[in-house]
């Protein structure tokens, strides 16, 4: 298997690693995240600019041709630079339920605009109930003539304060906990009816509490099949796990880097830490973490494409895997920095809070252990 990227996949990567170098630095990153707004809707237009926003839909949809690899390629240097802006709500989730079920007339209407970033989309799945269940729904979606009827309340909805629209997941019919019953709308968020309460997260991004009564949404606006949209939200969430997989390995590649420099920096008894031999150890432990990190993200990425067994086993894995390491060397960074890494002035504990909160993301790693062991016994 051939594991080196193309020719213009590496420009794509030399040419963001630049852009996030030159527009991610700690302190403005930290303005931007500190702003009333949250985020910077210029680097957004930049994103679009260098097509980067259309870069995994098809020619035929208005996009570019890509696929998850160029996802990956993207997220691993937003990870590098923490970048806030919503390209996995938008992009991979909004972006994933378009490609695999949307229909002509849908494509047409959404996915211009959000190859162009005049569109922003939040992917409201979660509820405060559902723990990490996507069949976990108490929101509901009553068809009622050429509409659906939302009532309900979604949970921790990532970059929704900046979205247009919200992709919606919802029960037409059974119970709470049932798989079919199912469907997936996409909703204008200015829509009558719903209201949100935005807030920050302690990574640095916005979210919200978005809360439906009575909101009419046409008929037109449903995703795929009535009843039996759980395949389809478990692939398009399997695609989240995948790209949030890489932003995770470039996150954990700069604090690992930054805590080996800290090290050579930080004297104790008029020695570097760094020569400290169990400290070294414990460097080399975060790097080998960090380098099986990256073959599971690559693993998840490139079984997308398989069947829906070895698509999830995969996935699970990389969460499990990728979670257990963000959490040893977000941990390790911080014992290394001493209690100064903690402080909101030093980088190393905003990397230490964004993989924190990876693990959280689409099932924890008891969440993705559970799952691995049963697909495994299916």
């Amino acid at each position: 298997m051939d594991f080196n990227f193309t020719d213009e996949q590496t420009m794509v990567r030399d040419s963001l690693s630049r852009l996030v170098r030159e527009n991610y630095d700690f302190d403005t990153r930290r303005a931007a995240i500190e702003s009333e707004s949250g985020w910077r809707p210029e680097i957004w237009a930049q994103l679009a600019e260098l097509g980067l926003l259309g870069m995994p839909f098809s020619e035929a949809d208005g996009g570019f041709g890509g696929g998850a690899i160029d996802s990956l390629i993207v997220m691993e240097e937003f990870g590098k630079g923490l970048v806030v802006e919503p390209f996995v709500p938008t992009v991979v989730c909004a972006g994933g339920f378009l490609k695999h079920a949307g229909t002509d007339a849908q494509k047409a209407e959404h996915i211009g605009g959000i190859v162009d970033g005049s569109r922003i989309y939040a992917f409201a799945y979660a509820e405060p109930r559902g723990r990490y269940d996507l069949a976990d729904l108490e929101t509901t979606a009553k068809r009622d003539g050429e509409s659906y009827v939302l009532n309900g309340h979604k949970a921790v909805v990532i970059g929704a304060p900046w979205a247009s629209h919200l992709i919606v997941t919802a029960r037409t019919s059974g119970e709470r906990r049932d798989r079919d019953g199912i469907s997936v709308v996409v909703v204008d968020k200015s829509a009558d009816g719903i209201v949100t309460r935005d807030y920050p997260t302690v990574d640095g991004r916005r979210a919200s509490e978005v809360y439906f009564e009575n909101v009419a949404v046409p008929a037109d606006a449903l995703i795929g099949e009535e009843g039996n949209a759980l395949p389809l939200i478990e692939l398009v969430a399997d695609e989240a796990i995948a790209a949030l997989s890489a932003e995770a390995c470039g996150a954990m590649k700069v604090a690992h880097e930054m805590t080996v420099e800290y090290s050579r920096q930080r004297k104790q008894f008029g020695t570097p830490i760094g020569k400290f031999q169990v400290l070294q150890h414990r460097m080399v432990d975060m790097f080998t973490e960090y380098e099986q990190s990256v073959s599971m993200a690559y693993l998840a990425t490139l079984r997308l494409g398989e069947d829906e067994h070895v698509r999830k086993l995969a996935c699970a894995a990389a969460k499990v895997r990728i979670g257990q390491a963000a959490h040893h060397i977000g941990q390790e960074a911080i014992q290394i920095h001493g209690g100064m890494g903690m402080t909101d002035e030093l980088a190393i504990g905003h990397y230490f809070k964004r993989l924190t909160v990876y693990d959280s993301e689409f099932g924890n790693v008891d969440h993705h252990m559970k799952r691995h062991v049963a697909l495994s016994s299916s």
